[in-house]
């Protein structure tokens, strides 16, 4: 068992926990929930004694053993399977196959095994440290954000292990269905506070939002009564014959214990700026075939749709295959090698692409990234959608290099906001989202007035948006005309 005893840390004026008291107990499995910024990642650097508390302390037991998934890509060995048998506890350190089982699991082929670990992408170097943590068997596994970098099939798998882990572990990730699939308790960090509860996120959400309900209606309540009680103070205070009445309710209003007013949260609270588009078909796509040289693989090959102005098309496929390639070549950032894409001369795109948060100015401000995407840069609607994307009043004034991951993603967001549109262009915008501001962007794309296209391996995402499927697998691609539980429901890939 682990324990929180009266924990508090904050940064400068930013309280992040005050004196917080909770226990892990033996096989929780538990998601951590909370808003971006109130310190979900910070929780995991104390209890790896990465940061020292302001008070209080962590309880941990002896010789309990905790693996993090490492963001830092570091390797010493020449192949993929001798790098992730780093991870084999020693006495498991000729158990091979242990390692293999994994590395297949998540995606890597036996062929694999013997390439330079630094030869692969971010992310598969990010599921070789996933690899190396689950190899050691440690008591607590603590994972942020473990499916970023994971497709479909691999996130199946993962979500199989995790159902099957002996022990604890605690869970970050905006993917509500996932994390409400392998959880059986769920921890949220809100006001200060750490909550856990038994069951869902959305158990504990809607315990909170109850709670706080009746928080607010009592207080109002309270001061209705307070506002009476000095009312017959001030009316009747120098009246000889109401003197004793009078100073009981002046006790009673000493006595009584003020509820405090909660601070409102702020969120995502946003809609994107509708262009109107008159006729039915947006684009045409026909024969299409890319490949980024000569001699290497077709990712798209002999591809043909027609978008139209009310379609909602999720597309999915394990990494590596050609999704965000698709979306670029819609987008018109890449040409087909051949075929065609013709777009009618009233599509107004707003493309969100992984990579775009490498095309900030690193040196401008929030305020002027977002003007550089308005013809005419007018000041009071940038401030406006700043505020929007909780940029409000100097955050505004922040400079692009020191946001965050999920700062960037904001501002590109509120690029998009400020463009009218109809048609959207997503790669995996939940990247760096937490899962309310996950909420919001699910609802501002189901009431756009438009078409949208999104690459997603978010399956919160693909249940509430998929009407169609643009779907890579080994046979090539396909289209599927049906939801995300259609296709589940007829064997998915």
């Amino acid at each position: 068992m682990i324990s929180f005893n009266d924990l508090s840390l904050a940064f400068g004026s930013q309280v992040l926990y005050e004196n917080v008291s909770v226990n892990i107990n033996t096989k929780d499995r538990i998601g951590l929930i909370g808003r971006n910024g109130t310190g979900k990642s910070t929780l995991f650097s104390l209890i790896n004694n990465e940061l020292e508390p302001d008070s209080g302390n962590i309880a941990i037991p002896k010789n309990y053993s905790i693996g993090t998934v490492k963001q830092v890509l570091e390797f010493t060995k020449d192949f993929l399977l001798e790098e992730a048998c780093l991870g084999l506890r020693p006495d498991q350190q000729y158990d091979e196959w242990r390692v293999e089982k994994l590395l297949t699991g998540l995606g890597f082929s036996d062929e694999d095994f013997y390439k330079d670990p630094k030869s692969f992408s971010g992310g598969y170097q990010i599921r070789l440290n996933l690899v190396k943590v689950l190899a050691g068997e440690p008591d607590m596994l603590l994972l942020d954000e473990p499916t970023n970098y994971l497709d479909l099939p691999s996130m199946r798998w993962l979500q199989g292990f995790l159902k099957n882990w002996p022990g604890e572990f605690i869970l970050i990730t905006h993917d509500r269905h996932f994390m409400d699939a392998v959880t059986n308790h769920s921890m949220i960090i809100h006001r200060g506070k750490l909550r856990k509860l038994k069951g869902s996120s959305i158990d504990l959400m809607g315990k909170i939002e109850e709670e706080e309900d009746i928080h607010e209606k009592t207080r109002a309540n309270q001061e209705k009564k307070e506002k009476k009680t000095q009312a017959f103070i001030d009316t009747f205070r120098y009246k000889a014959n109401f003197a004793r009445l009078v100073q009981s309710r002046i006790k009673t209003l000493e006595k009584s214990q003020k509820l405090t007013k909660l601070d409102d949260i702020q969120t995502l609270d946003f809609a994107f700026n509708s262009a109107p588009f008159q006729a039915k078909s947006m684009m045409k796509i026909k024969d299409v075939f890319f490949s980024y040289s000569e001699d290497g693989p077709e990712l798209v090959k002999k591809f043909s749709l027609e978008i139209s102005s009310t379609d909602r098309i999720c597309i999915i496929g394990k990494n590596g295959v050609g999704k965000s390639t698709l979306l670029r070549l819609l987008s018109g950032h890449l040409k087909p090698t051949s075929g065609e894409i013709t777009s009618h001369s009233a599509v107004e795109m707003g493309y969100f692409g992984q990579t775009n948060i490498s095309t900030l100015y690193a040196d401008h401000t929030i305020e002027e990234e977002l003007a550089s995407s308005m013809p005419v840069a007018y000041r009071e609607r940038v401030r406006t959608v700043a505020g929007v994307m909780m940029f409000s009043g100097d955050l505004a004034l922040k400079k692009i290099k020191v946001l965050s991951g999920g700062e960037k993603s904001r501002v590109l967001l509120g690029k998009i906001l400020l463009k009218p549109t109809n048609l959207l262009l997503l790669d995996e915008p939940t990247h760096h989202l937490d899962m309310d501001s996950c909420d919001e962007l699910v609802e501002a794309i189901e009431n756009f007035k438009g078409a949208s296209v999104i690459v997603t391996h978010d399956e919160s995402f693909l249940h509430l948006l998929a009407q169609k499927l643009i779907v890579f697998s080994d046979k090539g691609i396909r289209i599927f005309h049906g939801t995300y539980q259609d296709f589940l429901n007829k064997g998915g890939f």
